[in-house]
């Protein structure tokens, strides 16, 4: 299982937020008694789902205890939102719920569109599924990433590292699930254009997240593999004037079972 890092996965909150508020505006006509947000992390942006529907319970459901960890002071502010500690894989859908959101978190499950099939048959009429999954595997950062994780120096020990976070289908493969199931879905893609500030960093926003399996591998040889990475990102976002343009395309969805 990967280790988060909280304090380092916030470190661009901003930008890692925009998508899941992007998500959550193409429901906001709903009036649900239950909501639940797989893969919550710290439970931030849960808590807005708290505040923007206060009479729902809210539930958030991750693997990680340090990232609910730091969720957990945030019930204290909202009494009807509450943190499960439980993985994806095994969560299971039942028919009481009104929305199932998840931002960014079904790309760490291998199965997760065999998931998403298993969930429809189980949710009553009515119930929305709002999905936000990152499509940035031909991005530059991890093209080089990949690169240098095959080389000689780092390929035994980094052969089955990516595989942490699988390849992602295309849009059409998620909408066809709902399609197939008989379901209303629309589905839509954005390439955000992250302007970062500060030394590295891209190099720092994949520390919060896509490095984690890659130093867990590698143990105490981590920091040698990050010095190496380091000058290869840079020059494929050179900055300009201390800020560095990093492009992020992510894929939405959002079904309704009919």
């Amino acid at each position: 299982m990967v280790r988060w890092d909280p304090q380092r996965y916030q470190a661009f909150a901003d930008e890692r937020s925009r998508p899941f508020h992007d998500l959550v505006s193409r429901v906001a006509d709903l009036q649900p008694a239950c909501v639940v947000d797989l893969g919550c992390g710290t439970g931030t942006l849960t808590a807005t789902l708290a505040e923007r529907w206060p009479e729902a319970e809210v539930v958030g459901v991750d693997s990680s205890p340090d990232m609910l960890a730091a969720a957990a002071p945030l019930t204290e502010r909202h009494p009807r939102l509450s943190f499960v500690l439980q993985s994806i894989d095994d969560w299971e859908a039942d028919d009481d719920l009104d929305l199932i959101v998840s931002n960014a978190a079904l790309q760490w499950v291998p199965r997760h569109r065999e998931l998403l099939r298993s969930w429809l048959p189980r949710l009553r009429p009515g119930t929305r599924i709002a999905v936000q999954i990152p499509g940035n595997e031909d991005s530059p950062s991890q093209v080089v990433l990949r690169d240098l994780a095959a080389q000689p120096e780092w390929a035994d020990a980094l052969a089955d590292a990516g595989a942490a976070i699988p390849r992602v289908g295309s849009m059409r493969d998620y909408l066809d699930i709902f399609l197939e199931a008989g379901h209303h879905v629309e589905g839509w893609e954005t390439t955000y254009q992250h302007v970062l500030t500060g030394e590295d960093a891209v190099l720092n926003w994949l520390e919060g997240t896509r490095l984690r399996p890659y130093r867990q591998r590698l143990g105490d040889r981590a920091d040698a593999f990050v010095d190496e990475l380091r000058p290869r990102l840079r020059e494929a976002y050179p900055g300009v004037h201390g800020a560095t343009v990093f492009g992020f395309r992510r894929l939405f969805f959002v079904g309704t079972i009919v």
